[in-house]
Protein backbone atom coordinates (compact mmCIF):
# COMPACT_ATOMS: atom_id res chain seq x y z
CA UNK A 1 0.00 0.00 0.00
CA UNK A 2 1.34 3.60 -1.07
CA UNK A 3 1.13 6.17 2.14
CA UNK A 4 -0.42 8.92 0.98
CA UNK A 5 0.96 12.36 1.18
CA UNK A 6 3.75 11.36 -0.34
CA UNK A 7 4.77 10.86 -4.35
CA UNK A 8 7.24 7.92 -4.91
CA UNK A 9 10.55 8.63 -6.44
CA UNK A 10 12.38 5.80 -6.47
CA UNK A 11 12.03 2.49 -5.11
CA UNK A 12 11.75 2.63 -0.85
CA UNK A 13 12.00 6.31 -1.41
CA UNK A 14 9.03 8.82 -1.11
CA UNK A 15 8.98 12.68 -1.13
CA UNK A 16 6.55 14.56 1.10
CA UNK A 17 3.79 16.79 -1.07
CA UNK A 18 3.18 19.88 -0.30
CA UNK A 19 0.16 21.88 -1.09
CA UNK A 20 -2.44 21.66 -4.00
CA UNK A 21 -2.86 21.92 -7.78
CA UNK A 22 -5.35 24.29 -8.86
CA UNK A 23 -7.23 21.38 -10.38
CA UNK A 24 -6.94 19.63 -6.91
CA UNK A 25 -8.92 22.84 -5.08
CA UNK A 26 -12.38 22.65 -4.66
CA UNK A 27 -14.96 25.27 -3.43
CA UNK A 28 -16.24 24.57 -0.33
CA UNK A 29 -13.28 21.55 0.33
CA UNK A 30 -12.07 22.55 4.26
CA UNK A 31 -8.66 21.62 5.11
CA UNK A 32 -7.50 20.89 8.93
CA UNK A 33 -4.00 22.20 9.30
CA UNK A 34 -1.71 20.49 11.93
CA UNK A 35 0.00 20.71 13.72
CA UNK A 36 -1.30 22.92 16.17
CA UNK A 37 1.00 25.61 17.84
CA UNK A 38 1.26 26.54 21.45
CA UNK A 39 2.31 30.52 21.77
CA UNK A 40 4.78 31.02 24.06
CA UNK A 41 5.82 34.61 25.78
CA UNK A 42 9.23 34.46 23.73
CA UNK A 43 6.69 34.42 20.38
CA UNK A 44 5.06 37.48 21.45
CA UNK A 45 8.18 39.44 22.94
CA UNK A 46 10.38 38.38 19.59
CA UNK A 47 7.39 39.84 17.17
CA UNK A 48 6.41 43.04 19.06
CA UNK A 49 10.28 43.82 18.92
CA UNK A 50 10.54 42.87 15.06
CA UNK A 51 7.70 44.78 14.09
CA UNK A 52 8.20 47.27 16.87
CA UNK A 53 4.95 46.88 18.16
CA UNK A 54 5.96 48.39 21.43
CA UNK A 55 2.10 48.99 23.38
CA UNK A 56 2.37 47.68 26.62
CA UNK A 57 -0.24 45.51 26.02
CA UNK A 58 2.07 42.91 25.00
CA UNK A 59 5.54 43.45 26.71
CA UNK A 60 4.62 44.84 30.27
CA UNK A 61 3.44 42.63 32.61
CA UNK A 62 2.78 45.41 34.81
CA UNK A 63 0.79 47.64 33.48
CA UNK A 64 -1.46 44.77 31.76
CA UNK A 65 -2.43 43.89 35.56
CA UNK A 66 -4.28 46.64 35.31
CA UNK A 67 -6.16 45.78 32.16
CA UNK A 68 -9.31 43.73 31.69
CA UNK A 69 -7.48 40.83 30.71
CA UNK A 70 -4.56 41.54 33.87
CA UNK A 71 -2.48 39.89 32.45
CA UNK A 72 0.15 40.51 28.55
CA UNK A 73 -1.77 40.16 25.23
CA UNK A 74 -0.35 38.31 22.60
CA UNK A 75 0.39 40.77 19.52
CA UNK A 76 -2.66 40.32 16.85
CA UNK A 77 0.52 40.19 14.74
CA UNK A 78 2.11 36.73 16.43
CA UNK A 79 -1.43 35.35 16.14
CA UNK A 80 -2.28 36.22 12.27
CA UNK A 81 1.57 35.12 11.44
CA UNK A 82 1.16 31.57 13.73
CA UNK A 83 -2.06 30.73 11.62
CA UNK A 84 -1.34 32.09 8.21
CA UNK A 85 2.21 30.25 8.53
CA UNK A 86 -0.07 26.87 9.30
CA UNK A 87 -2.49 27.38 6.67
CA UNK A 88 0.14 27.93 3.66
CA UNK A 89 1.81 24.67 3.66
CA UNK A 90 -1.35 22.84 2.62
CA UNK A 91 -3.05 26.32 0.76
CA UNK A 92 -0.35 27.79 -1.14
CA UNK A 93 2.39 24.96 -0.63
CA UNK A 94 2.90 25.07 -4.07
CA UNK A 95 2.13 29.07 -4.50
CA UNK A 96 3.63 31.44 -7.16
CA UNK A 97 2.58 34.25 -5.03
CA UNK A 98 0.32 35.72 -2.48
CA UNK A 99 -2.34 37.98 -3.55
CA UNK A 100 -3.55 39.50 -0.65
CA UNK A 101 -5.19 39.55 2.48
CA UNK A 102 -8.98 40.63 3.43
CA UNK A 103 -11.53 40.82 6.23
CA UNK A 104 -9.03 40.10 8.94
CA UNK A 105 -10.79 39.74 12.03
CA UNK A 106 -9.50 39.37 15.39
CA UNK A 107 -12.27 37.51 17.81
CA UNK A 108 -10.78 36.63 20.74
CA UNK A 109 -7.80 37.43 22.81
CA UNK A 110 -4.67 35.29 22.80
CA UNK A 111 -2.75 34.97 25.50
CA UNK A 112 0.82 32.98 25.88
CA UNK A 113 0.08 29.43 26.98
CA UNK A 114 -2.65 29.51 24.26
CA UNK A 115 -2.72 26.17 21.42
CA UNK A 116 -4.24 27.75 17.95
CA UNK A 117 -4.81 25.26 15.43
CA UNK A 118 -6.15 26.48 11.59
CA UNK A 119 -8.49 25.75 9.23
CA UNK A 120 -9.15 26.75 5.89
CA UNK A 121 -12.15 26.60 3.56
CA UNK A 122 -12.09 26.70 -0.25
CA UNK A 123 -14.25 30.10 -1.06
CA UNK A 124 -13.84 30.56 -4.58
CA UNK A 125 -11.42 29.46 -7.39
CA UNK A 126 -11.22 30.71 -11.45
CA UNK A 127 -8.40 30.41 -13.95
CA UNK A 128 -5.94 33.70 -14.42
CA UNK A 129 -7.04 35.55 -17.37
CA UNK A 130 -3.24 37.16 -17.21
CA UNK A 131 -1.30 34.00 -16.84
CA UNK A 132 -1.83 30.85 -18.36
CA UNK A 133 -1.46 27.63 -16.83
CA UNK A 134 -2.32 29.28 -13.30
CA UNK A 135 -5.08 29.90 -11.19
CA UNK A 136 -6.38 32.02 -8.07
CA UNK A 137 -7.72 30.31 -5.14
CA UNK A 138 -9.50 32.30 -2.32
CA UNK A 139 -10.00 30.74 1.33
CA UNK A 140 -11.51 32.06 4.51
CA UNK A 141 -8.53 30.59 7.45
CA UNK A 142 -10.17 30.68 10.97
CA UNK A 143 -7.76 30.28 13.73
CA UNK A 144 -9.06 28.40 16.48
CA UNK A 145 -7.88 27.72 20.50
CA UNK A 146 -7.74 24.23 21.26
CA UNK A 147 -11.13 25.49 23.74
CA UNK A 148 -12.98 25.65 20.47
CA UNK A 149 -12.74 29.54 20.33
CA UNK A 150 -12.49 31.17 17.08
CA UNK A 151 -9.67 33.95 17.73
CA UNK A 152 -9.03 35.07 13.91
CA UNK A 153 -10.65 34.75 10.53
CA UNK A 154 -9.35 36.30 7.31
CA UNK A 155 -9.87 35.58 3.73
CA UNK A 156 -6.69 35.39 1.75
CA UNK A 157 -6.08 34.82 -2.31
CA UNK A 158 -3.33 33.37 -3.83
CA UNK A 159 -1.59 31.88 -7.19
CA UNK A 160 -1.39 28.56 -8.22
CA UNK A 161 0.14 26.63 -11.04
CA UNK A 162 -2.24 24.38 -12.60
CA UNK A 163 -0.72 20.54 -12.99
CA UNK A 164 0.51 20.94 -16.42
CA UNK A 165 2.49 23.91 -15.47
CA UNK A 166 4.02 22.53 -12.27
CA UNK A 167 7.33 22.34 -11.89
CA UNK A 168 8.12 19.51 -9.12
CA UNK A 169 10.33 18.05 -11.31
CA UNK A 170 12.26 21.12 -11.80
CA UNK A 171 12.50 21.84 -8.33
CA UNK A 172 13.11 18.84 -6.60
CA UNK A 173 9.59 18.88 -5.31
Amino acid sequence: MEPTGYRRIGEHRYRELIGFYYEEFAVGMVVEHRPGRTVTEMDNVLMSALSMNNSPLHIDAAFCEHTPWQRTLVSSLVTLSIVGGMAVRSTSGRGIANLGWDRIRLTTPVFAGDTLYAQSEVLAKRLSRSRPGEGIVTSRTTGIKSTGEVVLTFDRSFLVPTSDNGTDDRTGY
